[in-house]
């Protein structure tokens, strides 16, 4: 099988990670620790998706504001690293709110990653962000969100938390691309001269989450997106181009009908500079624009095709 990108390792063994909200990051990130030795578990507030989890081997427990977990000072005795993905809400973040002084008071807590988002610095008219850019969230998602950065680095700066804040532009990856957009129908061409976005490829999420666990440094806040910022209507076209389907037409955005949360999307316009996870953390992205990231997650179908023809004719053989 062909390696679509470097295999970053962790260069620590035998330790325990807790992902507060096991999606589609913690999934990936899981995978690749436990390939490592690593213990992972986590949440969802799923029941059905925790039977799937503790099927795989990892141990899953229901969380959601309403719903703490039962027995705190058990579940996290051992836990070296945690991961926080749950988004907050009107009262700030849930996991904060309801078990930040149990995760303040863990004595062998190494790292603490936030995965926060580029939606606090808010419209910046198209110009660049790096981490010295002061917040200006004009969203409720990302006022949501800075609330709940401010509400971790109170336990970084009071307790001695070793967190580390990651701001994330658009995730992509398998399954969840402009690739699988176009073929279920629901991508549109929409053009707003002058707007760009960045995203930022899963396994440079990863990567770089693993960059920061073999080189921690508590306090510190990474813009974590690609190279190539570029108005979404590009990104279409490509995915488009690449799997053989006709364009949806080109929409003037002024012409264009949106939901609210859509035109919020094209309201923020701004470029993402990277520069700290490269400089610090030795980070070279898999992926420095949607073309790569986009043929990955292409690949990646075709070798999981492959691989399950090839199974099949095995099965067939016996």
């Amino acid at each position: 099988m062909t390696i679509l990108h470097p295999i970053l390792e962790p260069t620590l063994r035998n330790k325990k990670l807790f992902c507060f909200g096991f999606g589609y990051t913690a999934g990936f990130l899981g995978e690749r620790l436990s390939a490592c030795g690593w213990k992972v578990s986590g949440t969802t507030t799923s029941p059905a998706k925790r039977a799937f989890l503790k099927k795989n081997g990892l141990a899953a427990w229901l969380f959601d504001r309403d719903h703490a977990i039962p027995d705190p000072f058990n579940t996290f005795a051992d836990v070296t690293h945690i991961l926080l993905s749950v988004p907050p809400d009107g009262n700030g973040d849930p996991v904060f709110n309801t078990h930040g002084a149990d995760l303040a008071a863990l004595k062998k807590l190494e790292w603490v990653g936030y995965l926060s988002t580029t939606a606090i610095y808010g419209d910046q008219s198209g110009k660049w962000v790096d981490e010295t850019t002061p917040p200006a969230p004009d969203s409720r998602r990302g006022s949501q969100r800075l609330k709940a950065e401010q509400q971790w680095q109170s336990l970084f700066l009071n307790e001695g938390l070793p967190l580390h804040i990651f701001r994330l532009s658009g995730i992509y990856g398998p399954g969840r691309s402009a690739i699988d957009s176009v073929r279920s129908g629901t991508a549109r061409r929409i053009d707003k001269p002058g707007h760009a976005f960045n995203r930022v490829h899963v396994d440079d999420i990863v990567q770089t989450l693993i960059a920061s666990m073999n080189k921690p440094r508590p306090g510190s806040i990474y813009n974590l997106a690609d190279d190539e910022p570029s108005p979404s209507h590009e990104v279409i076209q490509f995915a488009c181009n690449l799997i053989g389907i006709e364009s949806p037409p080109l929409i003037s955005y002024d012409q264009a009908e949106m939901a609210p949360i859509v035109r919020s999307f094209y309201k923020d316009n701004k470029r993402v500079r990277n520069d700290l996870i490269k400089s610090e953390l030795g980070v070279q992205l898999s992926h420095p624009d949607y073309r790569s990231g986009l043929q990955a997650c292409l690949e990646v179908e075709k070798e999981t095709s492959d691989l399950l023809k090839f199974s099949a004719g095995d099965t067939a053989a016996e």
